[in-house]
């Protein structure tokens, strides 16, 4: 089996990202292009490159006289990300709806049965990371790539912004999964377009809904 070879920039870049998604650089974070480079045994040119593709995602931010630092967020910053990404993947799922096969169906079932055991246990960082596997079951299947491209930049904004949302309202959880397998039967069925995209969009609200009731509910 061949093995990939990652160029400088690219290493740097992947290296970079996966510190930002795993919580290591946190929000705010100053990233120091020389130390990373000397972390990567790199120059620093391949690391500002790698910068610079992550200030694109919307991942980093360059600020004269301070330099590049993960991008902070706050509650308003996911909202807007929720709010966005339901109106990107709900479209990016009805449009690969056509195209998604038999396998693709069983495939997508078979994470949301293990979504659905992992209730019994709950796992918060491992049900979003089948949450992710689920969706992209589907929604990779769009052929309209800058549209895609916006999923994926959400789903990415998303994991820098927090873990994980279900560890705040575990009760969505369950409601999630109930909502996987309503939006699999309308695409198994070849239900119309707009259909598809309306609960897509009202399943990715749904839990920015619960998020923000949870956040204003008053404390005991």
């Amino acid at each position: 089996m061949s093995t990939v070879v990652l160029n400088k920039a690219e290493r740097a870049y992947v290296s970079i990202k996966d510190n930002i998604t795993d919580g290591t650089y946190g929000p705010g974070y100053r990233l120091v292009l020389g130390q990373i480079a000397k972390d990567l045994d790199v120059s620093v040119v391949p690391v500002r490159e790698a910068i610079r593709r992550l200030e694109a995602e919307g991942l980093v931010t360059f600020t004269a006289n301070v330099g590049a630092q993960v991008v902070a967020t706050d509650d308003r910053e996911y909202q807007y990300t929720m709010e966005t990404l339901s109106l990107v993947e709900g479209w990016a799922t009805a449009a690969a709806a056509p195209h998604i096969t038999a396998s693709d169906i069983a495939l997508a079932r078979k994470i949301n049965g293990e979504m659905r055991e992992c209730l019994e246990h709950f796992d918060p960082k491992r049900f979003t990371e089948l949450n992710h596997e689920f969706h992209a079951v589907i929604f990779e299947h769009c052929s309209n790539l800058h549209i895609l491209d916006l999923v994926h930049r959400g789903w990415n904004r998303l994991a820098t912004i927090r873990e994980s949302t279900f560890s705040y309202v575990p009760g969505r959880a369950l409601r999630s999964v109930e909502e996987h397998d309503a939006l699999m039967n309308l695409i198994e069925s070849k239900a119309p377009a707009l259909e598809i995209e309306i609960a897509a969009r009202d399943h990715r609200l749904a839990t920015l809904n619960e998020f923000l009731a949870k956040k204003k509910a008053p404390t005991a």
